[in-house]
């Protein structure tokens, strides 16, 4: 993050300046009030960047929903629009490349698209509780 700044202050910038710049709505559900591992944070921060782009450049969305919270089990993320949809069978690089951010920090992520109804992008990065 740049400058010491947390996940949360890092995702509160990059959806205001991407809201501003595109004319979307961005509903912010929850952010993450706890730190958050660098590694995990840079990963969630690829990622976000990267659904967004795919919003702008393909739904036609309107609004996008965003909630990023973390837990004793790990941290969550999910973003949806009220876009077109899509068949997630033509899938393109976009998602590769968010499937493998997730991935290189021991998550999985998952995309469920509705046509003419919007998509969902939801990741889990689970880690062990210290004790456990």
């Amino acid at each position: 993050m740049r400058g010491g700044q947390s996940l949360a202050e890092a995702l509160e910038s990059c959806l205001a300046e991407w809201s501003e710049r595109t004319g979307v709505t961005v509903e912010t559900w929850a952010l993450p009030a706890t730190d958050v591992p660098a590694r995990v944070s840079s990963g969630v921060m690829t990622t976000m960047r990267e659904a967004l782009s795919n919003v702008e450049l393909h739904s036609g969305a309107r609004t996008v929903s965003i909630a990023v919270t973390v837990g004793r089990g790990g941290l969550r993320m999910t973003i949806s629009d009220d876009g077109r949809g899509f068949p997630t069978s033509g899938a393109g690089r976009g998602i590769a490349r968010m499937r493998a951010a997730f991935a290189e920090i021991g998550g999985s992520l998952s995309v469920n698209s509705v046509h003419g109804e919007g998509t969902t992008v939801t990741g889990a990065v689970p880690w062990r509780v210290r004790g456990e």
